[in-house]
């Protein structure tokens, strides 16, 4: 009785292993500024310590921690169809021996004479179709600034829904002459753009596939 226990115990642990967690890239929480230098002197009525903005420059994101919105334009498209034919005939004639000078006959008819044809058509097509788009806008930090000037930012955003959570995720690698006056930039000029959309809960759930069922449809089964 007690290995019964155990036994269903397992079983009702196996739907659980099968919803593993998204996949993470890297660290998404917000980068917090560096702290600010210790003011030699007094401040000023204009200029503040560690407050710096030149009076010909936008106020859009520059330094560690400063926020940045990247507006998400993601479309992309891609089809591919293969189609191959292919045909093979072989054909050959080996004649028999011959003895005197003739060839050898039973009851009038040549013996030991073979004859070889074979023939054979391959005809095969395939078509592949996929498309897929990505709208709307996230708010991220700069994580770190490149020696040659260039932001390396990266940032997250989670909605709870009625029967779950949604996430967006993106990391990437901005020039701050691509960030607009209204300190935005799109995701087409993100270098190096690692963008992950998902969700976890009820509904991600019940639209996974099983462990078993993956098994039995991975490339390893041989029916």
């Amino acid at each position: 009785m007690p290995r019964l226990h155990v036994l269903a115990a397992c079983l009702a642990l196996l739907p659980a292993a099968c919803r593993t967690a998204p996949e993470r890239i890297g660290d998404f929480a917000a980068t917090e500024p560096a702290p600010l230098p210790t003011a030699a002197a007094g401040d000023g009525a204009i200029y503040h310590a560690g407050h710096d903005l030149p009076l010909f420059e936008n106020s859009v994101a520059r330094r560690v921690g400063d926020v940045l919105t990247i507006t998400l334009a993601e479309k992309t498209r891609a089809s591919k169809s293969a189609t191959t034919n292919t045909s093979k005939k072989t054909k050959a004639d080996l004649p028999g021996p011959t003895l005197a000078g003739a060839p050898v006959t039973a009851n009038g008819i040549e013996i030991l004479d073979a004859a070889l044809d074979h023939s054979s058509t391959f005809e095969g097509s395939g078509d592949s179709a996929q498309s897929n788009q990505l709208s709307g806008s996230i708010t991220v930090t700069v994580a770190r600034r490149l020696p040659n000037g260039n932001l390396l930012v990266r940032g997250q955003k989670w909605m709870t829904l009625n029967q779950g959570r949604e996430y967006v995720r993106i990391q990437g690698i901005v020039r701050p002459v691509d960030i607009a006056p209204d300190n935005s930039v799109p995701s087409y000029r993100v270098a190096d753009a690692q963008i992950e959309y998902g969700s976890q809960g009820v509904l991600a759930a019940a639209n996974s596939k099983s462990l078993l069922a993956r098994f039995f449809d991975s490339k390893w089964m041989p029916f």
